[in-house]
């Protein structure tokens, strides 16, 4: 992927809260697609290896979650975290984080990660299929600015992490500021 690219065009199968269903589990199906996700916003998109994952628990995840207001203020409407996870997983990982900016969008398939052309063999660590870390700014569903870690393979024996940091987003999107200015 790069800066111009337009995203593919999935559904993602979500669950999401709803009172009305009552019990124990009140949440119910919905499935969004990715222009539910983009259309007509300026989002940033982050995608990482896995939920309760080292790394993404640890700094990219949070970083994003605490630079929100931040980003807002560079123009971002939207903070979304995507990973090959189902909707249990990620909708748990959000609430573990005690997200309230950053948004989940579950790739249980890999459907979007795999046409993003993302998608990688963590068969070493025992994951099967994930997402390559990366971030991009995203403006109505097209690629603004692209930000992937170096070294995309499969069975990869690190995890890289830097270019896709929040502080690397947030570098961009000052900079953009103030050519814009």
């Amino acid at each position: 992927m790069k800066a111009g690219m337009k995203l593919p065009d999935v559904t993602f199968h979500t669950r999401i809260r709803d009172d009305s269903v009552g019990g124990p589990n009140p949440f119910r199906w919905e499935d969004k697609t990715t222009k539910d996700y983009f259309a007509g916003k300026r989002v940033i998109l982050f995608s990482l290896p896995g939920a309760f994952t080292p790394t993404c628990s640890t700094y990219q995840l949070p970083g994003f979650e605490k630079g929100y207001d931040e980003f807002r203020d560079l123009g971002i409407d939207e903070i979304y975290c995507m990973s090959v996870n189902d909707s249990f997983v990620m909708n748990k990982w959000a609430e573990a984080q005690a997200l309230e900016n950053v948004k989940v969008i579950p790739d249980g398939s890999g459907e979007f990660t795999r046409r993003m052309g993302m998608l990688v063999r963590k068969d070493n660590l025992g994951f099967g299929l994930r997402s390559w870390r990366y971030a991009a700014v995203v403006k109505d569903g097209v690629i603004e600015a692209w930000f992937e870690e170096p070294g995309l393979a499969d069975n990869h024996p690190e995890d890289p992490y830097g270019v896709s940091s929040p502080e690397t987003v947030r570098d961009y999107l000052t900079e953009a500021a103030k050519a814009a200015a």
